[in-house]
């Protein structure tokens, strides 16, 4: 018997390792997706015609994209959406666009959802103080930052009172249709843990967003590609 819980302590000993090597690199492949997953849905909602109004967009600091959240997870209240943001570099938010820190979406109730239909989420953070308040922790959208549905449609006036007062615009898209949405109650966060695989050391949103020389991820290309096609400069 000893010598059978001694072999099978050495067993342990060289699989378990393995194991948690196998569950890091899966979870890696899953953030590097997921990423993609960021660019290719922008660049979709970018591309119809009634989409975020340019003029919005230039105004926006940071853009965080939560590609196929389902409303069956918020119900079981055990899931939350996952995604990206990225922001302009430089000072007061005014460059290019920078690498993106990885995020998570939580709570809130999407009543506007069908079944298990996934939904896609684009949130427009539109000054410096949204975005700072963001990168620092977990923010609750209508009470640590003010949060409205975002007007679409090329045409579209957006200077409406709730668009101007908003720190943060939001939108959805779900069965190929896109519009404004309101994401009262739920919080958003960085995702640290995910930063920390993605750029292969433990970096904080702060990090990776401020400090101006951390180089985008290769998953990210198309996100931070289409950002510097459609609103190359920030116009206030």
């Amino acid at each position: 018997m000893r010598k059978l819980l001694v072999f099978l302590s050495c067993i342990l000993i060289v699989v378990v390792p393995f194991l948690a090597e196998v569950a890091s690199a899966s979870d890696q492949t899953k953030d590097d997706d997921r990423l993609r997953n960021c660019g290719t849905v922008l660049n979709e909602i970018l591309g119809v015609p009634d989409d975020i109004p340019q003029d919005l967009l230039d105004k926006a600091d940071c853009v965080v994209v939560f590609p196929s959240v389902l409303k069956a997870a918020f119900i079981l209240g055990g899931s939350y959406g996952r995604g990206a943001m990225s922001c302009r570099k430089g000072e007061n938010f005014r460059g290019s666009w920078g690498a993106p820190t990885m995020m998570a979406l939580e709570g809130g109730s999407f009543g506007f959802q069908i079944g298990g239909e996934a939904t896609d989420f684009v949130l427009l953070v539109m000054n410096e103080g949204g975005a700072r308040g963001i990168l620092a922790s977990k923010v609750k959208l209508g009470g640590d930052a003010s949060v409205a549905a975002g007007p679409v449609g090329r045409d579209s006036s957006a200077e409406s009172d709730v668009t101007l007062r908003a720190e943060i615009l939001s939108y959805s898209r779900a069965r190929g249709l896109f519009a404004g949405v309101s994401l009262e109650g739920s919080t958003i966060r960085p995702d640290n843990g995910d930063n920390t695989r993605v750029y292969g050391k433990k970096l904080s949103a702060r990090d990776i967003v401020l400090s101006g020389k951390i180089a985008p991820p290769t998953a990210a290309q198309q996100l931070i590609s289409t950002l510097n096609t459609r609103t190359p400069r920030h116009r206030s």
